[in-house]
């Protein structure tokens, strides 16, 4: 039998507090300097920070003393409206109107409102097979597009992984855009190999500039070297090269199979995972960068079509389109082997 408990912001205080502890689990609630509130879930294999009210932001993740986030110029959340102004998190829901970097002709935020979007509502969801953080958040515009975003994480019982989920619903009475990217932030692994079960050639370098990235003399040409084929990228192996950031997409997901797994491993033997279903998902990113400031292995970003902008999204076809009522749910599950 689950059971629930309806979280409220005033439960949130300056030093943490234990709202539930049993033989695997403990969730804690606090709040940071910041004004952010957060929950902290433990199993017997690692930690996860959850921020219930802003995106459901996953902020830390850990499994047997692994940190699995980026590396990053943030001590803590800030009380922001955008990704880029808190970009220290393990892992953000992406999208939904509109998502990734925006092109030359879009107007939205850098990878989209709900990211940072205030949730009406978060509980948590008590099973003993594990503890899932639920919340939901409406968004509505006057002569605009109205939704409710259901996003969920779940930790199992002796699990060093997790189940990150997102249900949109359409409630307007007329068609609305959807695009969706679950973007977690994997740590940067000196000589990790890239593996997945797609061929390695499904990976094509991203050609476009987003305003964001300036380029160098060097990184240009290493650039076309990726594209010509006399330079591959499947080991972390040349940091000076990964500034600015380089980027992969991969397409079509589905002709792989129904399901698809991307690992990163560590020269120990460490291997980080993302597997998630192409029927929901059916296009990936792989994004690297590497300067002092921010260190980041994303081998793998499962979304519902390339983070180039809407736009670019709009024009190739693979904007989603929700009618009146109807709803979509993806489900990526991420983590440590």
């Amino acid at each position: 039998m689950n059971g629930i408990i309806e979280l409220q912001r005033e439960f949130f205080k300056e030093n943490k507090k234990v709202i539930y502890r049993d033989d695997e689990f403990t969730a804690s609630l606090f709040r940071y300097p910041s004004g952010v509130e957060a929950i902290e879930l433990t199993n017997s294999r690692g930690v996860m920070v959850v921020l219930p009210y802003m995106g459901q932001i996953i902020w830390d993740l850990a499994f047997d003393g692994v940190d699995l986030k980026m590396k990053n110029m943030f001590s803590q959340p800030k009380n922001v409206r955008e990704i880029v102004d808190t970009y220290g998190c393990f892992s953000f829901h992406s999208g939904l109107i509109a998502n990734g970097c925006p092109g030359p002709e879009d107007d939205h935020e850098l990878h989209g409102e709900m990211a940072c979007a205030e949730m009406d509502r978060a509980w948590l969801e008590i099973s003993r097979q594990g503890i899932k953080v639920g919340g939901e958040a409406e968004y509505v515009k006057g002569f605009g597009h109205h939704y409710l975003a259901s996003p969920s994480v779940k930790m199992g019982r002796g699990d060093s992984f997790i189940e990150i989920r997102m249900t949109v619903k359409n409630l307007s009475g007329a068609q609305m855009p959807l695009h969706y990217m679950c973007h977690t932030n994997y740590a940067y692994v000196e000589n990790g190999v890239m593996k997945q079960s797609i061929p390695d050639d499904a990976f094509v370098l991203r050609e476009s500039i987003p305003a964001h990235v300036r380029p160098t003399e060097q990184w240009l040409g290493y650039n076309k070297k990726l594209l010509s084929g006399e330079e591959t990228l499947n080991v972390l192996n040349q940091p000076d090269m990964y500034d600015p950031e380089i980027v992969f997409f991969a397409d079509q997901l589905d002709q792989y199979g129904e399901e698809v797994e991307f690992e990163m491993q560590s020269p120990d033997g460490t291997i980080f995972f993302t597997k998630f279903p192409t029927a929901e998902l059916n296009y990936a990113t792989r994004w690297l960068l590497y300067n002092s400031d921010q260190q980041v292995g994303a081998f793998v970003l499962p979304a519902t079509c390339r983070p180039e902008g809407f736009k670019a999204a709009d024009k190739a076809g693979t904007q989603i389109k929700l009618g009146a009522g109807e709803e979509r749910s993806f489900t990526v599950i991420t983590g440590k082997k």
